[in-house]
């Protein structure tokens, strides 16, 4: 199957899209901790594509203050147990946030084991690779610190401040 790429430029940075021609496999912020711009020799040109063309209507309506009411169709590729974590990171309501014990506990419980570290939640929503959509930016740390982000921690800081805009102008 081939694989493209789009650039997108966002209020808070550009960012790099990757697709599988029909779904979104990527959505990085550029310079990110796990984006490599030498990957995407493998991507051919620019080109833009429907799902494309959809991600950028989402971070459109998102980067504007709405929460948009679709996801782009996606396609995530990892280890059994960061498909779990990135499952949870889906269910976290915008403009919330929960912490990577929380998480930890959860993943923890569905196992029927005792406790999980919470360092290697952290590995995984490190890993997330379709940003923004895929909320891995709402996880904090304990006591509400905001911890690593891949794309900066500035950018983390930028999106839960749009998001808590966002739900105070609701009201």
């Amino acid at each position: 199957m081939p694989h493209y790429f789009h650039k997108y430029l966002s209020p808070i940075g550009n960012m790099t899209m990757t697709g599988d021609g029909e779904r979104l496999t990527g959505l990085w912020f550029d310079n990110s901790r796990y984006f490599n711009e030498l990957h995407l020799c493998n991507y051919g040109s620019d080109t833009m594509i429907p799902v494309f063309a959809l991600t950028e209507k989402w971070l459109d309506v998102y980067f504007n203050g709405k929460i948009p009411d679709f996801i782009p169709p996606i396609h995530l590729i990892g280890s059994p147990f960061r498909m779990e974590v990135w499952g949870i990171l889906q269910d976290i309501p915008y403009g919330k946030t929960m912490t990577y014990k929380e998480i930890a506990t959860i993943i923890a419980s569905n196992h029927g084991i005792k406790r999980m570290s919470a360092q290697a939640i952290g590995g995984a929503v490190g890993h997330n690779p379709i940003s923004i959509i895929i909320p891995c930016h709402r996880v904090v740390g304990s006591s509400g610190n905001l911890t690593g982000y891949a794309g900066g921690v500035d950018k983390k800081l930028a999106l839960l401040q749009l998001e808590a805009r966002t739900l105070q102008q609701k009201c």
